[in-house]
C-alpha cells in the first residue's frame, strides 16, 4: 500500500507559511507571518463586484478572462509601466499568480530541462519544476545586500537550460533588481536561448522614489519573457486569488493549453468588478505604493529601540530584520521561540533556500494596521 501514497514532492511537506500561521492562530499570536493584508479591499471595489454578482456574471468566464478587464490591463501597462500588450493574445487571467507559475512552469519545461531560482525564493517555484518533470538549479543572493551573484548564474548555463525564474520586487528580502541586474539578466537570457519567468506581483510596491522595472518593458526580453501579476496583492484581496499572466502570443498559446485543462477560467465577477474598479480609479496604484512605504517607516519606526536590526527594503510589503544580536539559535527554531515568547508570529528566511543558510533573518509583513504593527513591535522591543 505505502507505493499508493508516492509523491513527486515527498520531502517538501507543509509549508513554512501554514506552519507559523496555524502557531499564531493556536497561540494567540500577532501574525506578521503568511503576507496577507489585514484591511479589505477598497470599497468602490466590493461594491463593483457585488454589482457583478447582482448583474448576472455569474457563469463561467472565457477561459483566458473578461476581455473588459483584459483590455483594462493592457491600457494601464502602457500607462504605467511603458509596455504594450495584446489583450487578445497576449494576456491571460488566472486564479492567482501561483497557479500562474504552474501552468506557465508545465507549459514551458520539459522533462530533463534545467530551471535557475534566485535564492532566497518564493516556496512554489521549484515544486513547479519537480512536477514538470524538470531539474531546479539554484544560486544564492545575499539577503543582507540584495547581491546576485550573475558569475554563478552564467556558469550554470548549458543546453540543458530552458528557464530562468525572477522575483521583483523581491519576496523575501524586499530588494527591486537594479539596472546592472536587468543587463546581466538580457545577456544570460540571449547567451542561452532561455525563457524568462518574472514573478512581479508585488510591482506596484516600490518605494523611495524607484521604479518597478519589467520584463515586458526591455526590448530585448519581451519576446522571451512570461510575466506574473497579482491583483489579489494590488487590491489588497488575496483570498479572491486573482492575477494574470502576460506573454509573447506563441508562449501564451503554450500556457492557455495548460490552463484550459487546470482551471478552465477565474472567477468572473470578480473579474467583471475589478474592471470597472480600474477604470473608475486609475490612481490606485499610486496609492498603494505610498500606503505600504508609510506602513514600512512606521515599522521600522516602532522597532528603532529593539535589538532587532531593521534591513533596507526597497519593494513589498515584507520587511526583513537581522536578530543576530537577540540569539544564536537557528532561524527556524528562534521563529518558533518568538511565537512562545513574545507572542510575535514571522517567517524565518531559511526555507526560501534549498541548501542550509544561517542568515539570522526573520520575515516581518507590515501589511497590517498600524495598531497591529505598533503591539508587535513593542512586544519585540521586549525582547
Amino acid at each position: 500500500m505505502t507505493s499508493l501514497a508516492n509523491s513527486k514532492l515527498a520531502g517538501f511537506g507543509e509549508s513554512i507559511f501554514s506552519t507559523m500561521s496555524r502557531m499564531a492562530q493556536q497561540f494567540g499570536a500577532i501574525n506578521l507571518s503568511q503576507g496577507f493584508p489585514e484591511f479589505d479591499p477598497p470599497q468602490a471595489l466590493l461594491d463593483a463586484v457585488n454589482h457583478a454578482l447582482q448583474s448576472g456574471y455569474n457563469q463561467y468566464a472565457p477561459m483566458p478572462g473578461y476581455l473588459t478587464l483584459k483590455q483594462t490591463v493592457a491600457q494601464r501597462c502602457q500607462q504605467e509601466l511603458g509596455y504594450s500588450l495584446d489583450p487578445e493574445t497576449e494576456i491571460t487571467v488566472v486564479p492567482g499568480a501561483t497557479a500562474g507559475i504552474y501552468c506557465a512552469v508545465q507549459a514551458l519545461v520539459q522533462p530533463g530541462d534545467e530551471v535557475i531560482i534566485i535564492e532566497p525564493a518564493y516556496d512554489c517555484y521549484a515544486p513547479a519544476v519537480i512536477m514538470a518533470g524538470g531539474t531546479v538549479k539554484s544560486v544564492a543572493m545575499n539577503p543582507q545586500t540584495g547581491e546576485i551573484p550573475w558569475n554563478e548564474v552564467r556558469q550554470l548555463v548549458n543546453r540543458h537550460t530552458r528557464m530562468l525564474m525572477v522575483n521583483t520586487p523581491q519576496n523575501p528580502t524586499g530588494w527591486v533588481l537594479s539596472e546592472n541586474d536587468w543587463l546581466e539578466i538580457e545577456a544570460i537570457v540571449d547567451a542561452g536561448d532561455l525563457i524568462l519567468l518574472s514573478d512581479e506581483v508585488y510591482e506596484y510596491m516600490v518605494f523611495d522614489g524607484l521604479k518597478h522595472q519589467s520584463a515586458a518593458a526591455r526590448p530585448a526580453l519581451k519576446e522571451r519573457s512570461v510575466r506574473l501579476s497579482s491583483f489579489g496583492k494590488t487590491y489588497h484581496a488575496t483570498g479572491w486569488k486573482m492575477g494574470y499572466i502576460s506573454a509573447p502570443t506563441v508562449l501564451t498559446q503554450r500556457i492557455r493549453e495548460v490552463f484550459q485543462f487546470m482551471a478552465f477560467s477565474s472567477n468572473m465577477p470578480q473579474q467583471v468588478g475589478l474592471a470597472a474598479f480600474m477604470q473608475s480609479h486609475p490612481n490606485h496604484e499610486a496609492e498603494v505604493a505610498a500606503m505600504y512605504q508609510q506602513k514600512r517607516d512606521f515599522l521600522a519606526s516602532a522597532l528603532a529601540e529593539s535589538r532587532f536590526q531593521v534591513l533596507p527594503c526597497q519593494g513589498s510589503y515584507f520587511q526583513l530584520v537581522d536578530y543576530s544580536e537577540v540569539s544564536s539559535k537557528f532561524d527556524r527554531e528562534f521563529a518558533e521561540e518568538l511565537v512562545h515568547t513574545a507572542g510575535v508570529a514571522s517567517i524565518p528566511l531559511s526555507p526560501f533556500f534549498s541548501k542550509a543558510t544561517e542568515s539570522k533573518l526573520l520575515r516581518l509583513c507590515f501589511a497590517k494596521k498600524e495598531s497591529t504593527l505598533l503591539e508587535a513591535a513593542e512586544r519585540l522591543c521586549k525582547i
